[in-house]
């Protein structure tokens, strides 16, 4: 491991925050100083960037993607929030969606369904209208991500204007404390030269790696930050062609090793080590690869034996419960109402095919109720929702 030069370690200002004097810190410019060493990476990278190749060509031969992504993205949302400490699971978010009240705080499913519409906002605007990863994208897409709910009322769109600081109940106690806000966009300026410079010659997945830590690490916003942080890398895989749909999240990778995940983006700053954080986020991202094409696959393989055991198992009254089994593919927590409407079906019709598909096992009725019942697709929630159990508060 290459020992850290002063050049990759910042400085450290006076700034004060209610009434305390903090050292902020400052980073460096990327890409750091002492090169990055890629000689204990490139094993690594090889292996992460097959795993995207492998990911990327599963996408095209996904049938309604378009559906199948929307549901990926939920959950990448659930994940990223659930971080920073939202307890809401996925079926609460679904609920949520369908105009029911989930079993947990508003605000937690709010926070959730919020990050799933920046995220699409930000792809459209990546693909749809050529614009490019920039200070400006960035504020529009966390002005989506907090405009309603939990951080509403903490400058949504707009870079601090005041010191924040992470961890610890006051400055005095934190364990890092970001740049102050006369010196923010110096350091956002600098990052943004870094995302449009192109004689680095860095791989693509070094360079999202030195992105996401120096994001994190100058925490340009009063809330929002990890989400954000993590949500550019899917974004700039995009950007780049590296996937023609946004089907790698770190979130659950980065959730499962939380401690590990936190660890390593301090010890950047305190001791330089980019190297081993970029082995850690390869990792990740050679695993996430893996586990998003294994969970496709999965739910093709069940999508294809449930509709085989529908028209083996209930003869003439198929064709309703394969109408519902396709929707329920779409949107898998869905009410009676809601499907007849769609297919122009009466309401005992419709629930006479989710009755049949609970014979078979493929429904499940979640709300326990003779009105307004909502029904799950329950095999296919529980491979959606796998590492989706909210984490334990302390």
């Amino acid at each position: 491991m290459t020992v850290a030069s002063r050049s990759r370690l910042g400085t450290y200002v006076t700034s004060s925050v209610t009434g305390e004097t903090v050292r902020a810190f400052l980073p460096p410019p990327l890409p750091p100083e002492p090169a990055i060493e890629m000689r204990q990476l490139y094993q690594h990278l090889d292996r992460a960037n097959q795993a995207l190749g492998r990911l990327d060509g599963l996408t095209k031969i996904l049938p309604d993607t378009k559906f199948f992504l929307i549901l990926y993205q939920q959950k990448e949302a659930l994940l990223s929030a659930q971080i920073e400490g939202t307890q809401s699971s996925l079926s609460d978010l679904l609920l949520f969606k369908n105009s029911e009240e989930p079993e947990v705080p508003v605000e937690d499913v709010r926070e959730v369904s919020n990050y799933v519409d920046a995220m699409e906002y930000g792809l459209r605007r990546i693909k749809k209208d050529q614009f490019p990863i920039s200070l400006r994208l960035i504020r529009e897409i966390h002005a989506r991500l907090l405009h309603s709910g939990r951080g509403a009322e903490k400058t949504p769109g707009e870079f601090r204007r005041s010191q924040n600081w992470i961890g610890g109940s006051r400055p005095g106690t934190a364990i890092f404390v970001p740049p102050p806000p006369d010196r923010l966009m110096e350091c956002m300026g600098s990052f943004e030269r870094f995302l449009h410079d192109e004689t680095h010659k860095l791989p693509l997945l070094i360079e999202l790696g030195l992105v996401h830590v120096q994001f994190e690490t100058i925490h340009p916003f009063l809330d929002g930050n990890g989400r954000l942080g993590r949500l550019l890398i899917t974004l700039m895989l995009c950007a780049r062609n590296v996937l023609s749909e946004p089907m790698l999240y770190l979130s659950l990778y980065f959730k499962t090793h939380r401690d590990r995940y936190y660890e390593l983006l301090q010890r950047v700053r305190t001791e330089g080590a980019w190297e081993e954080w970029l082995i850690f986020f390869l990792e990740g991202t050679e695993t996430t690869a893996r586990s998003a094409a294994e969970t496709a696959k999965q739910i093709l393989d069940l999508f294809t034996k449930d509709r085989e055991r529908i028209q083996q198992g209930l003869k003439r009254a198929a064709p309703n419960a394969l109408r519902v089994h396709e929707y329920l593919q779409k949107n898998p927590v869905a009410n009676i109402s809601r499907i007849a409407e769609k297919f122009h079906l009466t309401a005992p019709t419709v629930t006479g095919a989710f009755l049949n598909l609970k014979k078979l096992g493929i429904a499940r009725e979640i709300t326990g109720r003779r009105r307004g019942r909502f029904f799950s697709y329950s095999r296919y929630l529980k491979i959606l929702s796998e590492g989706t159990d909210p984490l334990k508060l302390a």
